[in-house]
């Protein structure tokens, strides 16, 4: 396990760790730039004319290369550390968001989104347990869940941004909802440079590196597997819900994309929310209680998308997932890195393969929906709900 050297005034180069936590925030922002893959589908569907099956396969294309790349990551990381894995996924994701400012045909979108998914996948494997390099004590779980509160934060404006750049003229890019690829992009390079210039002191592993076959021996720690199968739900929960929430007020309501584009924002919003508030509950409650709590509100919203057929019910069951939602990676994700912690990285590139749920449950849904309508899209996310109700006796501290 990687430590900081810190001295009491705060690090070896005298700055306070909650210092170097300014330029690592700024890194969890650029880590909800995946977001934008949710409406980004909407308007790519739109665009080129798009039936649901194909159009989820933009997403599904972004979070299949965590299976890929999360748990080599997690071996990089041995090697260069957790600071320069971090700046090659920036690197990565600079590329992704650069792309779409060039063309905006199916080929191009789908290099980009598979670029994207790529470059978040290194970050989200390296930058968590960049986090535990910083930041030390018994404070895991709620930094994290505030770096998911900036990650939101990102989140919940790529729908804003994309109904401003389709419905307002923007230089150089006429009515183009793709300005908030430009946007991002400037914020991904400002967060790379800020990183790179701040120093970070990480001890080198102990002993010799881990290999493919011992990091995925770690499946059978049965802490590590359910966390795994809980991490492949919250994602695929989220995906869906980021994709699927559109497509339930154009069903329901008859609403217009650019109307109903409000329901992610909205889901955003509230999953912001969600992690503000659960870093401050997550210091004075127990974290088993404020798991189900959550998960109590998922099930209801659930039911609430399934049945819902008023803007009210519609909004509050977007509202209650996005909220129930927010704290359940920060809780899960420390559950399984307590459980071991002389093997942080390698259990970290597992926890982020399980992200891989963000292409299982698109793919599901998308065929579920063009069969019986986005009912069967919210049926498939409520297996997700079911197997997180299971998890509640998994978590401790």
């Amino acid at each position: 396990m990687e430590t900081l050297h810190t001295s009491p005034r705060g690090g070896r180069e005298g700055a306070s760790p909650y210092i170097k936590l300014v330029p690592v925030m700024f890194c969890f922002f650029a880590m909800g730039f995946v977001d934008l893959v949710g409406i980004a589908s909407n308007y790519v569907k739109a665009d080129l004319g798009l039936d649901d099956a194909v159009a989820n396969v933009f997403p599904s294309m972004v979070f299949f290369w965590f299976l890929i790349f999360s748990v080599p990551t997690g071996m990089l990381m041995n090697r260069i550390g957790r600071k320069n894995t971090v700046l090659l996924s920036l690197a990565v994701t600079i590329v992704s968001l650069a792309l779409p400012l060039f063309g905006d045909g199916f080929y191009v979108m789908l290099v980009a989104f598979c670029l994207l998914g790529i470059g978040n996948a290194l970050m989200q494997t390296s930058l968590n347990p960049l986090i535990s390099t910083v930041i030390k004590g018994g404070n895991l779980a709620s930094t994290l869940t505030f770096g998911q509160f900036i990650k939101a934060i990102a989140s919940f404006l790529a729908p804003y941004l994309a109904m401003w750049g389709a419905t307002k003229a923007v230089p150089s890019f006429g009515y183009d909802w793709k300005v908030l690829f430009l946007i991002y992009l400037v914020v991904g390079v400002l967060s790379a440079v800020l990183l790179f210039i701040t120093p970070i002191d990480e001890d080198k592993p102990e002993g010799k590196a881990s290999g493919f076959g011992a990091c995925f021996r770690l499946l059978g720690k049965p802490v590590v597997l359910l966390s795994f199968i809980g991490i492949m739900c919250h994602v695929g929960i989220d995906v869906g819900t980021n994709t699927t929430a559109p497509k339930l007020l154009m069903e329901r309501l008859g609403m217009t994309l650019n109307e109903a584009a409000f329901a992610t924002s909205l889901y955003f919003i509230f999953r912001t929310v969600g992690c503000l508030t659960g870093s401050f509950f997550l210091r004075v409650m127990n974290n088993r209680t404020f798991f189900t709590i959550s998960v109590v509100m998922m099930a209801l919203s659930m039911a609430g998308m399934f049945f819902g057929d008023s803007k009210a019910v519609l909004y509050a069951a977007i509202a209650l997932v996005g909220y129930g939602n927010s704290n359940v990676f920060s809780l899960v994700y420390s559950q399984a890195l307590l459980s071991e912690p002389d093997k942080q990285n390698e259990v970290s590139g597992l926890m982020i393969m399980g992200l891989f749920g963000g292409t299982v449950f698109p793919l599901l849904m998308g065929f579920a929906s063009d069969a019986v309508g986005q009912a069967g899209a919210v049926a498939v996310m409520a297996i997700g709900v079911i197997y997180l109700i299971t998890y509640i006796k998994n978590v401790k501290h």
